[in-house]
């Protein structure tokens, strides 16, 4: 049997970094990362195309935690102690040099998901943190001693506090390993995917973006705005995946079949949009040579045609009927959706560890002391653009920071 001071179950991105902060807190400390793959950081890997998308430059806690759908009342309070601008600031210590997008989004400068890899691997080795690979966690539970015995097929663990970072799972079965444990799971459902719309004309024009679009779920009050893409299967891009995060559980209970409206224009106020249309009938020009909003030609054809306006109208040809009908066609365009398409390698789920029993302040089991959790384990997720890596970020610095204190010692 080996003793430890912290064992971590799962090295991804929260398995990980927790370990460092960990060890960066307590520097003595006997602290070893147990993964069932051949790999770690295999998400991160993969993340953002292969590129990784760290974080986001969104930094004040209040405007972060509105990015996500579950968990953010529980992480602004938790972006005070470790917020996007602390990741960036840790990173950049560590010689990473970041290149922040148009859209809010931190890259490696490098473009390759690798250099962040490496930079926590070398950390890890640094810190004399044991990495041990192709371990899969059997059981793990809790001793009158208060410690934590965890078992892989091979080897029997015996430490103070373990932290569970095994990342979102598809079914309520993945969580499993927490069996000996009295603790409330929410069942998981997918969270940011792409809609498919198998019948719709639209996926004809496959390719286009536009640029800042709004979706929304009929029925529902919210809606989302970004990027729109059109694919081959149906609507993908930031607007629709915020959508779907924001909307899981909704599109779940629905059995991911539901209308959708588009508003092509991005624009909230209908007068805007119709004081628009009436300045474009002043025109003589053609409808089709016309288009409002940096719609794309062949989308914004589509689009008139779908309002019942002739090709080769003018803009002046248009009766009110017309303008009423585009005005329509732009800001409320409807959508079946029949199904979803998940991206398997960077899943999302909703669901997970119900944040009531765990101490926001620590990440710690009310329930269990020396129990602790970070990442998606927990019932928290993020819209796309960095969002659920800083979760991890965030969590994992603070389960590390707090791991070996006791119970109300700071």
């Amino acid at each position: 049997m080996k003793e430890l001071d912290v064992l971590i179950i799962g090295a991804g991105a929260a398995g990980c970094f927790s370990a460092i902060c960990a060890s960066e807190s307590f520097g003595d400390a006997k602290i070893t990362i147990l993964e069932r793959n051949s790999k770690a950081l295999a998400k991160v890997k993969v993340s953002g195309g292969g590129r990784c998308n760290v974080t986001n430059v969104i930094s004040d806690p209040a405007e972060l935690s509105k990015q996500y759908p579950r968990g953010g009342r529980f992480l602004k309070k938790a972006f005070y102690q470790f917020s996007s601008k602390d990741m960036k600031a840790w990173l950049e210590q560590r010689n990473i040099s970041l290149k922040l997008y148009p859209d809010g989004c931190y890259f490696p400068l490098s473009n390759d998901s690798q250099t962040i890899i490496d930079c926590f691997l070398n950390e890890i080795r640094k810190n004399g943190i044991d990495l041990l690979l192709n371990q899969r966690v059997e059981s793990v539970r809790r001793l009158d001693s208060g410690k934590f015995e965890v078992k892989t097929p091979e080897m029997t663990f015996l430490s103070r506090s373990v932290i569970v970072t095994t990342g979102g799972q598809p079914k309520i079965s993945g969580f499993g390993l927490l069996k000996a444990f009295d603790l409330n799971i929410i069942p998981p459902v997918p969270s940011l995917f792409t809609f498919n719309m198998p019948n719709e004309p639209v996926k004809e024009l496959m390719g286009i973006v536009q640029e800042n679009a709004i979706v929304k779920i009929i029925g529902e009050k919210w809606s989302s705005g970004g990027p729109l893409l059109i694919t081959h299967w149906g609507m993908s891009g930031p607007a629709v995946l915020k959508c779907s995060a924001f909307g899981a559980r909704v599109l779940e209970e629905k059995e991911y079949r539901s209308k959708i409206a588009v508003n092509w224009t991005g624009e909230k106020n209908q007068e805007v949009v119709r004081e628009m249309i009436r300045s474009f009938v002043q025109s003589n020009k053609l409808v089709a040579n016309s288009s409002l909003y940096r719609i794309k030609t062949r989308l914004w054809n589509y689009l008139t045609e779908k309002a019942g306006i002739p090709a080769q109208f003018k803009c002046s040809e248009l009766t009110v009927k017309h303008q009423n009908k585009l005005l329509e066609v732009l800001m409320n365009d409807l959508y079946s959706m029949e199904g979803k398409t998940t991206f398997k390698e960077e899943f999302v789920t909703a669901g997970g560890i119900d944040l009531n029993e765990i101490h926001m302040q620590t990440m710690e089991s009310k329930k269990y002391p020396g129990l602790f959790f970070a990442g998606e384990v927990m019932d928290i997720d993020g819209v796309t653009g960095g969002f659920n890596f800083q979760a991890a970020w965030t969590t994992a610095a603070i389960a590390g920071k707090h791991v070996l204190l006791k119970t109300g010692e700071e």
